[in-house]
């Protein structure tokens, strides 16, 4: 088995089909001319219904980090305000960009596991007068929780404060109508649940997003990442290059192929795949005799969070799928580290193949430990 290709179970990037495959292997496009504006704009009319938004939406090279980026430099300016939602690695890391910028962070928290109250963000903004937007992770992926973010963002609006929603590791996977929950800033990637390799991060706007980046006047941090740079490419270079930087071509070809699957067939039959894939390793792995480190009513369908069995070495196990049964899960995070592992629903990993592969590798790591278990399937 050595050399053979890892399948990837981890949040991202995701192991991605054949045809998707095919599509990135195809020769170098340029990124400007009428047959190359044909396959961009398929591709963000496709993204919109994904996104489910009217709003100005943008592909940007590079990786979530680089739209967060955008998001959080060009709404604000140094010494600004923002609340920041944190109830995980991925949370505190948002924190952590926003103070690059030299704003000033606000925080509203929860414990590891547990979901941000959108009671917790309305108390917080009503002590803390001159908040300028709202930033929050909607799928929490250090521990799985997936944030109400439709409360939330109800939340900031009653206090007229625009909303930056975190969506890297959750569009695609499940429903996040950014119109109708009224999000103001919505970042993602190719990459994960859309399931294509990595290389671009769409990244869609508001109205009210745009009225507070007017308000704020002079463009004060960065070029590449700042999203009126893109918009004023998107209205004065629609005909022919309506962006700012050369577009990976490849990269978005395979997603416009990618997307004509999902369209093909349906966003409520693709998010269900996750679904079902979640219940059956969750199902498996109780089975087997672990716990859920995130309760079944907050966990995401996209990712599944587990606790180590009592003194079990989570590292090992991790280790042998990998040498084994060429399965690649994650470990924890942080201070999460070395007490769980966490396993991707997205991509392939949604099959029932690589959610049989994978069970069947952990069936064996606990026989072999010494472990007395219940099969998760029946033998013979």
């Amino acid at each position: 088995m050595a050399g053979e290709h890892a399948r990837l179970l981890i949040p991202g990037p995701v192991d991605v089909d054949d045809n998707v495959l095919e599509a990135m292997a195809e020769p170098v496009r340029a990124h400007y001319g009428d047959d190359w504006l044909a396959i961009y704009n398929e591709v963000v009319d496709h993204l919109r219904q994904v996104f489910g938004t009217e709003n100005d939406l943008f592909l940007m090279p590079g990786p979530g980090t680089a739209a967060l980026d955008a998001a959080l430099g060009s709404l604000m300016r140094t010494g600004d305000k923002v609340l920041v939602a944190r109830n995980g690695f991925f949370g505190d890391r948002l924190a952590a960009m926003a103070r690059s910028y030299g704003l000033e962070v606000r925080h509203v928290s929860a414990p590891l596991g547990q979901p941000i109250e959108p009671g917790a963000v309305r108390r917080a903004l009503a002590a803390g007068p001159g908040i300028e937007a709202v930033a929050v992770v909607h799928l929490e992926t250090s521990t799985a929780v997936l944030n109400p973010v439709e409360r939330i963002a109800a939340a900031a609006h009653d206090f007229e404060v625009p909303i930056i929603v975190d969506a890297v590791s959750s569009l695609g996977g499940v429903p996040l109508p950014v119109d109708e929950w009224d999000i103001d800033v919505c970042v993602s990637v190719a990459n994960k649940c859309l399931a294509c390799p990595a290389g671009v991060a769409p990244i869609s706007v508001s109205q009210r997003a745009w009225d507070q980046m007017e308000r704020k006047g002079e463009r004060a941090h960065g070029w590449y990442l700042n999203l009126d740079v893109w918009k004023d490419f998107a209205d004065n270079w629609a005909s022919w290059h309506p962006y700012p930087t050369t577009q990976p071509t490849n990269v978005i070809y395979a997603l416009l192929i990618q997307l004509r699957c999902i369209m093909a067939e349906g966003l409520d039959a693709y998010y269900r795949r996750h679904v079902v894939a979640a219940q059956s390793v969750r199902d498996g792995l109780r089975r087997l005799g672990f716990e859920m480190f995130t309760p079944d009513a907050y966990a995401s369908p996209l990712l599944t969070a587990v606790r180590g069995l009592p003194g079990m070495d989570v590292e090992d196990l991790r280790r042998y799928l990998l040498e084994e049964w060429q399965v690649m899960v994650s470990g924890g995070l942080s201070e999460l580290r070395g007490k769980l592992f966490r396993v991707g629903h997205a991509g392939r990993a949604a099959s029932q193949e690589y959610v049989d592969q994978f069970l069947a590798g952990v069936e064996a790591y606990l026989r072999l430990r010494g472990y007395d278990v219940a099969p998760v399937q029946d033998e013979g």
